[in-house]
This record gives structure tokens, sequence and C-alpha cells, in this order.
């Protein structure tokens, strides 16, 4: 049945990009009546918000999607985890916390390939400051080396509350130190656009609770009304026209326009059923086409990781004595329930990392064997080829691998990866997921990149200021050969979920482009897209930042074409 009430604006999807573009849309000065519309329901408990346990809330099958990969023919087969939160706040409700915007060239090169300069670093750096209210404090005064931004890179009046821990684990210093004798430069910031060198991690959270896309939406205009458990089935189109959307029970009805937002594995599962995408699949499976488009559902790129363990000497950390103790666990949730402090506000909240660049991937043959363009843009003074992270709590997500908690786990991820996959029908259900294919390590480029990074993340963990207190090797590669490296990757890879790039941005005419530099689809009226699927390329961050911003660029080209920020129209 359709429903009785005409909104301006439909949003599909409540996560981090649509919640900042409902947001966005329902706070402007003509106050729209905006719609949003989310597939899962609310996170409303607040132990969903503790942020030491913010690893585990994505084993919570009732906020993830809970999808996989198909079996990866470059990492024997495996089908790999590919969680999407299904819950208002999206992935930001089950994600890891990190809170990465990357480096300034990766907008710079946005604007570049879709000619808009709307995209720019300098825009969206405003973009990003107007989003979040950031705490650089950092309560104890040892630590102020570690992180020294400055305040003309953050924002203060944002609803997204971001920034340091108050309380660190008393190894993350000691590593940090490490790194810096081991000759890896320290970053005073990593948001502040160049994210090249070790820094503290920004983190979505704030006095030890996990900030979502969910806090976007808070104390939120009349006009903004949120439907969750209402997944979307497809478009409701008039010719080439949006005019809605169909759910299960209702369809909702749009007089200007529909804005999709669920993200780069299930946008185009919509546009497939609305009959918008590649003719071949859509007759494959009876669905009526409305518009080939046979970029929709290519393009799909990810960052992917490799664990690095080590045991640790006992008297560089206390996670001994509270993981090992159920009971201080118990009361330490007791104490966060009454004001958001104590050890679940310390274990596994502060984290570091460092985006680094690699002299041996840039001489390989297979770096010169890439596009010049390629080449050039790998080149450029902030852009990373891999991330190294430490104090990864991989306790709290595979206890069975992990007995005595003093160890240190670290992550390497492999950026601007050069494979790149697709998502594809599986039947003419929409209830169905489509089939996802990032085809990992396919590209020789990333089997070579990966064997370098994680070399030089093995030649780090060598140094005396780190082997003084290892006690053993946990989780490497039996050898340090090309080979052993390689093989370890395919067996031990893991998704960031950071899926990009399936409805690509582009100009008018490129065949790999779906949406153009406004965000409208290619010969669809009044349909656009506005999350991770259009970003033409994989940012060097974790990019919840990205999708947010995403949402907001949208919001502001919406606000322009209908002048929604003009009192004076208001009053017409």
């Amino acid at each position: 049945m359709a429903s009785k009430e005409t909104w301006e604006f439909i949003v599909v999807g409540g996560g981090p990009a649509g919640c900042a573009l409902a947001a966005r849309l329902a706070r402007s000065a003509r106050h729209p009546r905006v719609l949003l519309l989310e597939a899962g329901g609310r996170n409303d408990d607040p132990s969903l918000r503790v942020d030491g346990q913010r690893w585990q809330t994505f084993m919570n099958g009732d906020l993830n999607w809970g999808y996989k990969t198909t079996p990866q023919e470059h990492c024997n087969d495996r089908q790999i985890d590919y969680s999407r939160g299904k819950v208002l706040g999206g992935s930001s409700a089950i994600n890891f916390g990190v809170y990465t915007v990357g480096a300034r060239d990766d907008y710079d090169q946005w604007a570049t390939l879709v000619g808009d300069d709307s995209f720019c670093w300098k825009r969206m750096q405003a973009r990003f400051r107007e989003l979040e209210t950031f705490n650089g404090a950092i309560v104890d005064p040892r630590y102020t080396k570690y992180a020294t931004p400055r305040a003309s890179d953050h924002g203060s009046f944002g609803g997204l509350k971001v920034g340091y821990a108050a309380e660190w684990e008393q190894d993350l210093p000691l590593m940090m130190d490490v790194f810096e004798q081991a000759g890896l430069a320290r970053n005073p910031d990593h948001n502040s656009g160049d994210p090249i060198g070790m820094a503290l991690v920004i983190n979505s959270s704030h006095q030890g609770r996990r900030v979502t896309a969910t806090d976007l939406l808070e104390r939120a205009p009349s006009n903004l009304t949120v439907i969750t458990k209402a997944p979307v089935l497809r478009l409701l189109l008039e010719g080439t026209k949006a005019v809605g959307v169909v759910t299960k029970e209702k369809t909702y009805l749009a007089s200007k326009e529909v804005i999709l937002t669920p993200g780069s594995l299930d946008t185009p599962k919509i546009l497939m059923h609305s009959g918008i995408g590649p003719a071949e699949q859509l007759r494959r499976f009876q669905i009526p086409v409305v518009k080939d488009l046979p970029a929709v559902g290519q393009g799909l790129r990810d960052h992917f990781f490799a664990p690095l363990c080590f045991q640790r000497s006992t008297t560089t950390n206390d996670r001994n004595a509270f993981f090992g103790d159920k009971a201080a666990m118990a009361s330490a949730l007791e104490q966060w329930t009454k004001d958001g402090t104590g050890p679940w506000a310390r274990h596994s909240c502060q984290i570091g990392a460092g985006w680094l660049k690699s002299d041996r991937l840039v001489e390989s043959a297979e770096f010169k064997a890439l596009p010049l363009t390629v080449q050039e843009f790998l080149q450029r003074d902030t852009v990373p080829h891999y991330e190294l992270m430490t104090h990864f709590p991989l306790h709290l997500i595979s206890p069975e691998v992990v007995q005595d908690y003093s160890y240190v786990c670290m992550l390497v991820f492999l950026m601007n990866e050069q494979s790149s996959g697709e998502v594809r029908l599986q039947s003419s259900n929409p209830d169905d997921p489509l089939l996802f294919d990032p085809k990992f390590l396919s590209h020789p480029f990333d089997r070579r990149a990966c064997i370098e990074i994680y070399r030089h993340a093995l030649e780090v963990t060598k140094h005396e200021a780190f082997q003084k207190d290892t006690v053993s090797t946990l989780i490497a590669p039996p050898s340090e050969s090309d080979e052993d490296i390689l093989e370890f990757w395919k067996n031990t890879l893991g998704s960031s979920w950071h899926m990009t790039g399936t409805a690509k941005m582009g100009k008018p005419g490129e065949a790999d482009a779906v949406v153009d530099s406004r965000f409208r689809v290619f010969g669809i009226e009044n349909l656009r897209v506005a999350d991770m699927s259009v970003v033409p390329l994989l940012t060097n961050n974790h990019t919840q930042a990205t999708a947010y911003v995403t949402g907001v660029t949208c919001g502001d080209a919406l606000a322009r074409e209908y002048d929604l920020d003009c009192l004076q129209s208001a009053r017409l």
C-alpha cells in the first residue's frame, strides 16, 4: 500500500552517509520534509556503546547483515567476512571506531577525476570540521609528545564527538617509542590531511562511549522522519523518473528526490532490482531493463590486512589482571554504566597507527608496470602505500587464539590496492544479497606490495627496542621468503569493511561511471546515490569518515539546487 504522505526527499539507508545527508537537508533554512528509511532496527541498548567493547559489537547478529565474500581464488578459496551494520547508524554501530579522514591528495584526485572542485581537499576539510567536535586533550602530561593537533584542522561544534581516549594501556606509549626508535617518523595528527607517519589514532568515541551516525540525528527538527525496519526492495519509477521507494509494507513517495545511501554492497542491489544496471545481468533474472548502466556493481575495492602478533613480557602491561578476571570485568562494566569511566574506558580504547611509504615497493617491477598515472598518484607526498596498526585486541575477536593477554597484535593494511572486484545479482528476489567478489590479491602489484610491506613490519619487530620485551612469536609466516609471506596473506587476509566504488562517480560519457559529480544517476531523473559506492578512488583511511563527508557533500549539492539554505525562498 502507498503511504498517505509525500516527502520532498527520501534518503534510503541510515548509516554514516545517510544520517549525515538527512541531517544536513532537514536542518537547512527551508526545512524540507525529509524521510530517512533504515532496513535495520534502532540501536538503543547503552551496552552497545561501551568503548572498550566496540571490537565485539559486530558479533551481534541482530546488528549485522552477516555478509561473506564469494570464495576468493587468490586466497585459497576462503570466504571472507564482509560485515555490514543492520541497524540505524549503519556500520558506525559495529565498526572498530577508527576515525581517519585520509590524505589531502585523495580528495584533490577525486576532484580531478570527476572534474569538480567540490571534492578538493580544501572544501572537504571544511566539511570534516563542520561534522566533528574534536577533543584533542592528552590527559597524562607524560604523553603530550605523541599528539600535537592544530585547532585549525578540526571542528568544535559538530555532532560527531571524536578524539583520544582519556586513559591508555600502559604499553601503548612504549610501542610508540619503539616505532620511533625503529625509524618510523612520528605524525602529530593523522587527520591534518597528511597521514604519513606513526600517530595516535583518533577515535569515534567520547568519554568512554562509542559515537555513531545516529548522534547526528539528535535533536533533529520535526521535518525529519526516521523509519526503521523498512528495507527498500526497489525504486518506484514513472518511466525513467524516480518518484518513491517500495518496501515490503509500504510505498513511500518523494516529490523532489530519492537518494540511495545503503553502501557499496546494497546500493547496486536496489538499482538492479529497479531495472538500473548491466542489462545482461538484469535479463538473466527476468528483471525489466529501465536503464542499461554496465558500471553498476563494478569497480569494488577494499582495504585488507594481515596480522603480526608477539607474546610480550608481563611487566609491560596489566591486561592479564583485567581480562583474566571475570569479576574485574563485571565490576568495570558496572562502573562504565555509572559514569563511562574505568577499565572499559581504558583497555582497547586507544590504539596507534601509521600510514607509511615503501621505497622497495616503488622500485619493484610490479610498481613500474602500473600505468604512469597510477605511479604518479602513489608517489604524491601524502599518499601512503600501507598502514601499520598496533594494539589490535585480538582476544576480544578470536579468544581461542590468545590465552595470555600480555601480547601485542599489529595489523598490516594494504593501501591503494589495484585489484578490482564486483558485486552481482544471484537471483530476482530482492531479499537475497548480491554476490560479493572483491577479487583480493588478483593483481600482481597487490601480491608484491603485501610481501614488501609485511617484510618491513617484520623488520620493525626485530629492532632491539622491540626485541627486549618479546617473549615469543604468536602469529607470523614460517619464514621471510616471498613464498611464505604471500601464502600467509592468502590464509589470514581479512577485509577492513571499506567497500568502495560500485556505483562510481565520473564524468558524463565515461563507461565506468554511474553518477555525475552532483550524485545524479545517469539516465534517471530525481535519483541520486551518496555513499561509498560513488567514491571514485579508495581513500587512504578507515572509510567511515569518508562516508560521512560524502553524505554532507551531496546535501550541499541538493541545498544549492533547491535553494534550501535561502530563507527568502522559504517565504515565497
